[in-house]
């Protein structure tokens, strides 16, 4: 049994996938909350306009293991329908649970503020004394 794909690439929008933000304020998800949000992310992935939705994590709080389990849930819910989840605002500790129990996600970028590197001088001009 062999099955054709479309020809062509698909219609993804890389600039602006789906979001949906996760947020714990008054405590961790109930089943009938976890189940809604599967099936959200099944129904944004399952028309085939995106391959990626994008998981606001920055308001869950402290993580814990509900957190990983509603984050395992939706990653299970994602592959199965050609798709992945992407997280935004993963902090540190959120990170190290999930690197903790083995479950990898992609993660976006966050800007980092610091100061620049030592030893780093703006350009000086031909005749200035040197300090």
């Amino acid at each position: 049994m062999s099955c054709r794909r479309p020809g062509g690439l698909p219609l993804v929008d890389a600039e602006t996938p789906p979001v949906i933000v996760l947020a714990e304020p008054a405590g961790p998800a109930r089943r009938d909350e976890r189940a809604a949000l599967c099936d959200r992310v099944r129904a944004l992935l399952a028309d085939g306009r995106c391959a990626v939705v994008v998981c606001d994590v920055s308001g869950i709080g402290p993580p814990g293991l509900a957190a990983v389990d509603l984050l395992a849930r939706l990653d299970l819910t994602a592959r199965r329908t050609g798709g992945r989840i992407r997280l935004r605002g993963a902090g540190p500790a959120l990170r190290s649970l999930l690197d903790l129990t083995g479950l990898r996600f992609q993660t976006e970028r966050q800007p980092e503020q610091r100061e620049p590197p030592r030893g780093v001088q703006e350009a000086v001009e031909t005749g200035d004394p040197a300090r």
